[in-house]
């Protein structure tokens, strides 16, 4: 029994390997009434994918809403993925009467989890790498899918995982909450309306990645850094996945954890500036000038003189700098009064014909000017309240109604493009024509190839 058992787990994997498990074979165990749930619109069925630093707060999230079951949680690193199991059992059996709750599961191995037909959609928190791949599986497993940002490592890879949600009717929603919270969405509505008249320019921050024992560059490289042993119940192989096998180190992975994105150094493994902050950035400011599903049609590199910084211009004439940092707004372009704080990452600085504001958080109040403008966007506060954001409500919103959420794979895949097209401009040195529609540089073929990249067998989107 036991071999039978483990042979059709293997078909299972198999077939998911292959991409040929359809969405009629899958039936939600919600809309079935197992286990007591009668009405797939009272509770969705979840399971987690990684459980590092940004999957425990989505665990935390998801585990204190009645309004879901939390079914499963997945993990490489055995540590990680107990830890989790224990807390939603200890979290359910804390709202019983009596008695224990022993009802979430465990795995190693994502596509054991999203095989389960009781399973109605998952949260993908994993490195960079696996955001594409384990979003596309799930999406042929029958799942709805909310991916942690970049959706992507390639701008070609981006392009299939939209393809793919769309091809399967699933609800995608990307993690780049700061569009949600709502000082920020009336900030951005008072920009799209023409609050501040026609943009003249928009600030964002492109940092350095800080590589071991290479210094500091613009974009992630590949240092090879030694060998050490691999920690007991880490699934080493499975963490690598996708990318170029490369060995152990704790640069990359260990517990407690190193800080949200230890790994974005590395380009097989993430996409630095981009994985920290400036997904979630480019999200916001393609949002309030009405690009957020397109992109810019010219990267203008440094080198070229045209602009201290690599500067995007967009098809409506909107220019998005790349600072260091915010106070080279005042300092350099001399956009903004000297007397602007600036403070906060996440978001950017607006400048048009009528004024000029912030969208930042984590950093104080929205500041801008002249103060009559600020007044006409902001009437109330002008705190920046990060945690009454509302971003994974309009996922849950999405999947009962199957409309489309506020940060979709088209959303999602285009704020990873602009990180992905400021590293590849930093990388061959160089300005880039860029066409929006047909997503590929104009007329540059070493800069083409550089939007996608092979990955390791057997793994295949």
């Amino acid at each position: 029994m036991q071999k039978e058992k483990e042979l059709s787990r293997r078909s299972v994997l198999k077939g998911l390997g292959a991409g040929v498990i359809s969405v009629p074979w899958i039936v939600p165990g919600s809309t079935r009434g197992a286990n007591g749930v009668v009405a797939p619109s009272n509770r969705l069925n979840v399971g987690l994918i990684g459980r590092g630093c940004m999957g425990s707060g989505h665990l935390n999230r998801l585990v204190g809403d009645p309004s879901l079951q939390v079914m499963a949680v997945c993990d490489v690193d055995k540590s990680r993925r107990d830890d989790g199991k224990q807390l939603v059992e200890s979290i359910y059996a804390s709202r019983k009467e009596v008695g224990n709750y022993k009802g979430c599961a465990s795995y190693n191995d994502f596509r054991e989890l999203i095989a389960r037909p009781d399973i109605d959609a998952v949260v993908i928190a994993t490195a960079d790498h696996w955001h594409t791949l384990a979003s596309i599986e799930a999406a042929k497993a029958g799942k709805d899918v909310y991916c942690e940002k970049p959706v992507s490592l390639t701008i070609e890879e981006g392009r299939r995982l939209v393809d793919t949600m769309r091809r399967y009717g699933r609800i995608f929603q990307t993690g780049t909450q700061y569009r949600s919270i709502p000082t920020i969405r009336r900030i951005v509505s008072f920009i799209r309306a023409g609050g501040l008249g026609k943009i003249q320019a928009v600030f964002i921050m492109w940092g350095w990645v800080g590589v071991p024992g290479m210094g500091n560059f613009r974009f992630p490289r590949n240092p090879v850094l030694p060998a050490e042993p691999v920690p007991e119940g880490l699934d080493w192989n499975m963490w690598v996945g996708p990318a170029p096998w490369r060995p152990y180190n704790s640069q990359y992975h260990r517990n407690p954890i190193p800080g949200v994105v230890p790994w974005n150094f590395c380009e097989d493994f993430g996409a630095g500036p981009s994985t920290s902050y400036h997904s979630h950035a480019a999200d916001v400011i393609q949002y309030a000038i009405g690009m957020e599903e397109s992109g810019p049609v010219e990267i203008i590199h440094p080198s070229s003189g045209q602009y201290p910084h690599l500067t995007c211009r967009y098809a409506n004439g909107v220019l998005v700098h790349h600072v260091d940092n915010y106070s080279q707004v005042k300092s350099v372009y001399k956009a903004v009064p000297d007397s602007a704080q600036l403070t906060g990452n996440f978001g950017g600085v607006f400048v048009g014909e009528r004024g000029w504001i912030t969208t930042m958080s984590a950093g104080g109040p929205v500041e801008g000017g002249p103060e009559s403008v600020l007044q006409e966007a902001l009437s109330g506060s002008r705190d920046v309240n990060i945690g009454a954001n509302d971003h994974h409500a309009k996922w849950f919103e999405g999947i009962r109604t199957r409309s489309k959420p506020s940060a979709h794979e088209e959303i999602g895949h285009r704020a990873a493009s602009l990180g992905h097209l400021v590293a590849i401009s930093f990388r061959v040195g160089r300005s880039l024509k860029w066409d929006p529609v047909k997503e590929e540089f104009v007329g540059d073929e070493e800069a083409n190839r550089l939007r996608s990249r092979a990955m390791r067998e057997p793994w295949r989107i």
